[in-house]
């Protein structure tokens, strides 16, 4: 008996391993064809190329603003507006008896000496930040213009080159369906058995009237045969 039920949770184990095998290879072989599905392969490729094509439609964008914000100081940066500060934790640091919400960059200097102490200069770097040429509070409420127009031409240059590619592709689809309809129409003019039948055109839907009327035929029809059947009874 002891032999018997040894051999039996033995069996018992190996159908179970054997299950679990056959769960985790269906699993692998699943997982195999999903990845190698073409739209997953064409997706992935898309994206790559996609955030490739975006980095350089960004570089092109920034340089066309250099060019554009020449005379604006600090560039792109530089375009922005500051708003004044509703309370003291937007007017910046005191410095020199007064809070400085910012200040331009070449009084970095002698904003360093007015605040004073060693480590004056990292005071004034951890509280403050360049936009352009003008250092602003951290905390201080900034329309930041420059970063707005870089994302609109962004996306207006990017969606203009996308027209153009899909127009290109277009015109090429056409021309080669042009260019085969045409060596189409010669292999039928020499071989003329093998032209197929034209197509009979497809009968015109029922209008709602003629719906209509068809409803009631068929109404007027039911209650005939119901009167019969009741005049036989």
């Amino acid at each position: 008996m002891a032999k018997k039920k040894s051999k039996k949770v033995e069996e018992k184990t190996e159908t179970t391993k054997k299950k679990k095998v056959k769960k985790a290879t269906g699993f692998f072989a699943e997982f195999r064809k999903f990845i190698n599905r073409g739209n997953v392969v064409d997706m992935s490729v898309g994206v790559v190329i996609g955030s490739a094509f975006g980095a350089i439609v960004t570089a092109l964008t920034n340089i066309f603003l250099s060019i554009c914000t020449w005379a604006v100081p600090g560039g792109l940066k530089g375009l922005i507006t500051i708003l004044s500060p509703a309370s003291l934790e937007q007017a910046g640091l005191k410095i020199g008896g007064q809070y400085v919400q910012y200040f331009a960059n070449s009084r970095l200097d002698e904003m360093i000496k007015l605040l004073g102490g060693d480590d004056a200069r990292q005071v004034l770097m951890s509280n403050y930040t360049l936009h352009g040429s003008i250092y602003v509070y951290n905390g201080a409420s900034v329309v930041d213009w420059g970063a707005f127009i870089n994302a609109a031409l962004s996306f207006l240059v990017i969606a203009f080159v996308l027209f153009m590619i899909l127009r290109i592709i277009a015109k090429i689809n056409k021309i080669k369906l042009e260019a085969e309809a045409k060596a189409l129409e010669k292999y039928y003019q020499r071989h003329p058995d093998e032209r197929p039948a034209p197509e009979d055109p497809a009968k015109p839907e029922p209008t709602e009237k003629e719906l209509l009327k068809n409803i009631l035929a068929v109404l007027k029809k039911n209650e005939k045969r119901l009167a019969k059947e009741a005049k036989k009874k």
